[in-house]
């Protein structure tokens, strides 16, 4: 299968002071360096939704990642004693919360994320709000809109999302939709960068950016062309000489505006990704340091189950697949959770040598609390 390439870096952002939040008390050594001012700053002037990644320039997505790992240096140190009082910038705000699919790690990192900046998170499901009684999603985003200081939504299909953030007065986050999971999405590339580097955030960069790219490596998707795939394939190529190859079933194919992007944005060199699709799973694992799967059957499908159980015969992630397939000898595994055995087999998914999964669920808490900060105080600026 062809290899796509093009030589473009980027779309960059204008340069400008970001705002940080700073800390009034640092009483241990351990906090030396925690939550230190992203640099070189970046400007998100303007920038009112978090709807895709696609809409994110190269510089901002990894300001994002890097405040990210300053968030989680801090709240590590937190939980080993040491004393830091930190500023709450979301004191007296309040996050809306409209969920009409259920959550376990969107709905925790968001809450809790938004309660540690002093602010206070109203879960809206569908069953608690006329949205399950048949009350037009335009409707509700004027009128939650209107009492709330932003939204974060998990919906149906992205044109739902999209519909909240046409008739919303404040800033929404996508948290979820069936084309796109950005907040995964950033929570997967902070993995990525803590798998790669010692330390990214004193890693020099040669190129100026928040952070250095990602090292030369190879990442196989092995799975369904859903909306975790979407966000990588807007995201990968733009980060650094990453090869993404991309295995799905036959029927099973990424949306042709996504694969448009991800090739456009695809350049080859010593700054920008690759990008392959494939059909074989064992293709797509041949030299890969990193393979990711997701569930086969999203929310919504059910009824699809047993003809996708079929269609993925063979997909699943175990020693012996990868093994065949040639996948480098300390290969990682990282899946979005929830995870169901016909996916990855236990042998992979509990080995601590191998599935670093818990670490890429944690990160989703400092990712969105990154993206707090950036569309209530950066954007603002």
């Amino acid at each position: 299968m062809p290899v796509y390439t093009r030589t473009i870096f980027g779309r960059v952002a204008t340069p400008s002071v970001m705002p940080v939040i700073r800390h009034r008390c640092m009483s241990s050594a351990a906090t030396a360096n925690v939550a230190k001012d992203p640099s070189p700053a970046v400007s998100f002037k303007g920038v009112k939704n978090l709807l895709t990644l696609r809409d994110f320039s190269t510089p901002q997505i990894l300001q994002l990642i890097r405040r990210s790992l300053e968030l989680k240096q801090q709240l590590t140190a937190e939980r080993k004693g040491a004393n830091i009082e930190l500023a709450q910038p979301l004191a007296g705000k309040t996050l809306g919360m409209i969920f009409t699919k259920r959550s376990t790690r969107t709905r925790v990192s968001a809450e809790t994320g938004w309660a540690y900046f002093g602010g206070h998170p109203m879960f809206l499901g569908k069953e608690d709000i006329q949205i399950g009684g048949g009350e037009p999603l335009k409707d509700t985003a004027v009128v939650v809109s209107s009492m709330v200081d932003a939204l974060l939504a998990r919906v149906g299909a992205h044109e739902e999302i999209e519909i909240i953030a046409e008739n919303s007065t404040v800033p929404v986050i996508n948290a979820l939709t069936a084309k796109y999971h950005p907040l995964q999405g950033l929570a997967d590339v902070m993995t990525l960068y803590e798998t790669s580097f010692k330390d990214p955030l004193t890693t020099v960069d040669r190129f100026g950016l928040p952070l250095p790219l990602l090292p030369p490596m190879k990442i196989a998707w092995v799975g369904d062309a859903n909306n975790i795939i979407n966000s990588l394939l807007v995201t990968l190529p733009r980060l650094g000489p990453v090869h993404l190859s991309v295995a799905t079933p036959k029927g099973y194919n990424c949306d042709p505006d996504v694969v448009n992007f991800a090739i456009g944005e695809a350049t080859g060199g010593d700054q920008n990704g690759t990008v392959e699709f494939v059909k074989d799973p064992r293709a797509a694992v041949k030299d890969s340091d990193i393979i990711i799967t997701d569930t086969w059957v999203s929310m919504g499908q059910e009824s699809e189950k047993a003809k996708r159980l079929q269609d993925f015969a063979g997909y699943q992630i175990t020693e012996k697949m990868a093994k065949e397939g040639g996948a480098k000898p300390d290969w990682k595994f990282m899946h979005c959770l929830p995870r169901k055995q016909e996916e990855v087999d236990d042998e992979v998914f509990y080995n601590p040598k191998r599935s670093i999964v818990f670490q890429e669920a944690e990160n989703r808490k400092y990712t969105v609390m990154a993206v707090y900060e950036m569309l209530m105080l950066w954007a603002k600026q």
